[in-house]
């Protein structure tokens, strides 16, 4: 089966969280499921460099990493997905341009378990949870 190494954004503004919803996918379970952003990591590029190029190019949002959060190993139906996740942070949200979702929500970290997450994404919401008052 596929294994993709795959990076994503936890990006705080002020006190909130980017949760990003996907639209419809090739994969009906990924379909219309909220997720933090990223994308593929290619080849000779560091983590950190993939997930600020993947966010300048699905959100036209410039961000800075922070710090590494954790690494979460899902096994989909069609493919493994490692995902390994940073905290980020953004100065501005006004230039902000949807490529690859169909809507984002600004939420805080108490608001995230109120939406529907792809899987691998779930454990993220549980770490952030876990760890609020490290996280603000």
């Amino acid at each position: 089966m596929k294994s993709l190494e795959v990076v994503a954004a936890v990006i705080q503004h002020q006190d909130k969280i980017l949760c990003a919803l996907k639209g419809e996918h090739k994969y009906p379970y990924l379909s219309n499921k909220y997720e933090f952003p990223g994308g593929k990591v290619e080849a000779e590029e560091t983590l950190e460099q993939a997930l600020i190029r993947e966010i300048k190019e699905e959100l036209n949002l410039d961000i800075e990493v922070i710090e590494y959060l954790l690494t979460v190993e899902h096994a989909y139906p069609n493919f493994n997905i490692e995902l390994a996740t940073f905290m980020c942070v953004t100065k501005t949200i006004e230039e902000l341009a949807l490529s690859e979702h169909q809507d984002v929500q600004w939420c805080t970290i108490d608001e995230l378990e109120q939406l529907d997450w792809a899987a691998a994404d779930i454990p993220i919401v549980k770490y952030l949870l876990d760890n609020k008052t490290a996280a603000c």
